[in-house]
């Protein structure tokens, strides 16, 4: 059961591996992009292409799917970014568990977004967590966890990236352990549980007032979704790429203290953001050296951090 291309590498790992895969249970066809043209999810793609048989439902709940579910007699369920909230009768049908992928070290960063703010919190190390599913968000059982190192240039993309392939490691073990009768399942500890809420286009928003690390963080963790943003003239202005440099006590946060080719310095709290790519609005991502061919930005020229609403 998932939908998005961080699902796809445990299911591939798991059918090249010779397992049985009886159905895959994904999202209904959606429209995307600026067309609006509905397509499939990447689990479907990748079920689709191998002849491994495929269910949509629109509400996985709903007693005919339970039903159905059932009648596939499942060994082994595996949860991963599927979409829906499964009910209890749900997560009961395999013979043995439902198991799903967190990306992260279980009992922290339970929720929606973990690979998100763990960077905005400037983590330093995340990983993927198995676990025996219960009806509580993320409360389950652990089965194994891999920790992985988050790189100084790392985002939500690459680490992403990162956190599926060692994911699909970690589940093709689990489910391996789980069939020699070697997997014990560990309670999680809630005391030590930290959340990580579904994210809002607003928690992109720049506040200047931050350190330039806060916001270095906030930009890597929000890269490429929702993206980070400010406002310049009023005009909403994504920042894709910064870096840390020097201030001075002179430097007022959000105001424009140098500008090079190469980047927009800007002053925080303490430290400099040096802008190095963004995205006007309504236009696509580029340098900052193309962005100052078309736009006469000024040493103290701020941006504006205005006050959104939920």
């Amino acid at each position: 059961m998932g939908t998005p291309e961080f699902s796809v590498p445990t299911l591939q790992i798991l059918h090249e591996a010779g397992h049985e895969i009886v159905s895959v249970v994904t999202q209904p066809d959606k429209p995307k992009g600026r067309g609006q043209t509905v397509l499939p999810s990447p689990v479907k793609v990748y079920a689709e292409t191998h002849g491994i048989p495929v269910l949509q439902p629109p509400k996985v709940k709903k007693k005919e799917v339970v039903e159905e579910l059932r009648k596939l007699e499942p060994d082994v369920t595996i949860v991963i970014a599927f979409g829906q909230i499964l009910s209890q009768e749900v997560l009961d049908i395999p013979k043995y568990y439902s198991i799903n992928l967190h990306a992260s070290v279980l009992p922290k960063y339970r929720g929606a977004a973990p690979l998100n703010w763990v960077l905005v919190n400037g983590e330093k190390e995340t990983g993927v967590t198995s676990m025996r599913m219960d009806a509580g968000m993320d409360t389950g059982d652990i089965l194994l966890i891999r920790k992985v190192g988050i790189g100084e240039n790392d985002n939500a993309q690459t680490l992403h990236d990162t956190l599926s392939r060692v994911g699909a490691e970690v589940i093709k073990e689990t489910v391996n352990l789980l069939e020699a009768g070697k997997l014990t399942p560990i309670p999680q500890n809630d005391v030590e549980a930290t959340y990580a809420p579904k994210l809002k286009k607003q928690d992109g928003l720049i506040q200047w007032n931050r350190s330039a690390m806060e916001i270095r963080n906030l930009v890597r963790g929000f890269e490429p979704w929702p993206g980070a943003f400010t406002f310049l003239n009023s005009k909403r202005i994504r920042v894709c790429r910064v870096e840390i440099c020097q201030g001075e006590p002179k430097d007022i946060p959000g105001t424009i203290a140098r500008i090079s080719d190469y980047g927009v310095e800007v002053g925080t709290s303490e430290g400099r953001v040096l802008i190095t790519e963004l995205q006007p609005e309504g236009k696509k991502r580029m340098p900052v050296k193309n962005f100052l061919q078309g736009n006469a930005l000024k040493v103290g020229q701020a941006f504006e951090t205005p006050d959104l609403q939920d």
